[in-house]
């Protein structure tokens, strides 16, 4: 069997590169961002007010000279005006106007008093060149690089669009997901449920951690435990969309048909097994037409923990997200288990009052125990080669979305 990280290097490696699309600005967000965002001119593209006041020349204020006369009236929006030659004149400005044409400086109202057509500045004001003023191009200048590609789009890269002209974006085309729960134990949540069933719970929690992840395109589907079922509809399944995420049916057990199905509809098996718990019996493989199939076992924590721990990093890198390194944290208390399989064990953050985090182990009863996993945080992972984990280890850590 593969180690954690010799599975998660696997799926990496085998995983395609989904095409982009051309997508309007309104519809970007959450999107993964195909093409670089650079600036169509300077930035803030005039020198810009920052404050309601007056707009005048910084050297036109002396101790004799505190009076001025107001010329007119700039708000936002407006062309600038041009600030007369002469000595101690004054444009009244709003936030967001263009500094007029001669004025170099502004001073706010708050430290004036006006009169019908002129302005006092008070006694304890000075002024310089530039104050209350944003400068053209002091954030970027013109064709500087300010999104790169490999983003996701969030309303800050979307303002930055927008500011930059981009009415349309390059972006990933969003995946056709299908989540498929088997099992003839498995009910929908609104039927009579018998002793002997349990209701569907799996593709419910998979389906709304893909969406939380930035994967909203997600159908559901129920497998029984029929061969030439599960035949008939992976094959539509496989033609349909673009990543397949199975869970149940992939273990040793007398009705577990799915590795066989797969493979005879040409799924090419990259790995099965991984050296942990929970979710030993992981499965992945690539089918026709590049589709990325991720066979995960039954039980709801391991089927929940694979999704994170394997299968969003790969979507995420289909994407066209740069890979990253997973975040590390300290145990908060000892740790103890019997090797040689890694351990993915949920834990909650504990804040310390001082800006770090503890991770407090929380295990669940069972793999089944879905509801152990509701005052978690997320899981670390601790590997195989040791059987004790004092406090204070420090160790990987993936959050749940």
């Amino acid at each position: 069997m593969l180690t954690p990280t010799e599975a998660e290097t696997e799926t990496l490696k085998r995983m395609p590169q989904w095409p982009s699309k051309t997508c309007p600005l309104l519809e970007a967000h959450g999107r993964i961002l195909r093409q670089s965002i650079h600036t169509d001119r300077d930035l803030p593209p005039f020198d810009r007010v920052t404050m309601d006041g007056y707009a005048l020349r910084a050297t036109d204020l002396t101790p004799d000279q505190r009076t001025f006369k107001i010329q007119g009236v700039q708000a936002a929006g407006m062309r600038p005006a041009e600030l007369s030659e002469e000595l101690g004149v004054c444009v009244e400005i709003m936030t967001g106007a263009v500094l007029p044409v001669g004025a170099d400086c502004v001073v706010p109202y708050e430290e004036t008093t006006r009169t019908a057509d002129s302005m006092t500045i008070s006694d304890q004001t000075t002024l310089e060149m530039g104050n209350i003023v944003h400068p053209r191009g002091s954030d970027y200048s013109k064709g500087a690089l300010v999104v790169e590609a490999g983003t996701r789009l969030t309303g800050r890269e979307i303002a930055v669009a927008a500011s930059c002209g981009g009415a349309t974006l390059h972006v990933t085309k969003q995946p056709k997901i299908a989540v498929v729960s088997t099992g003839d134990e498995l009910v929908e949540v609104d039927a009579i449920v018998a002793p002997h069933q349990v209701r569907r719970s799996n593709d419910y929690a998979l389906r709304a951690a893909l969406i939380s992840a930035g994967y909203p395109d997600v159908s559901r589907f129920l497998l029984h435990d029929m061969k030439h079922e599960i035949e008939h509809q992976l094959w539509h399944i496989l033609e349909e969309f673009d990543v397949v995420l199975l869970t149940g049916g992939v273990s040793k057990g007398k009705f577990d048909y799915l590795p066989e199905v797969l493979e005879s509809l040409e799924v090419k098996k990259v790995f099965q097994g991984i050296a942990q718990r929970p979710g030993k019996p992981f499965w992945f493989g690539i089918g026709p037409r590049q589709v990325a199939v991720f066979a995960l076992p039954g039980n709801p924590v391991s089927a929940y923990t694979c999704l994170h721990r394997y299968a969003l990093p790969a979507l995420a890198k289909a994407s066209g997200l740069p890979l990253t390194s997973p975040r590390t944290i300290r145990l908060e208390s000892v740790v103890t288990f019997k090797p040689p399989l890694a351990r993915l064990m949920p834990v909650e953050l504990i804040d310390q009052g001082d800006g770090t985090q503890l991770a407090r182990p929380l295990s669940t009863n069972t793999s089944g125990d879905f509801g152990g996993l509701v005052h978690t945080d997320g899981f670390v992972e601790l590997p195989a080669d040791q059987s004790e984990f004092p406090a204070g280890t420090v160790a990987n850590y993936w959050s749940w979305v």
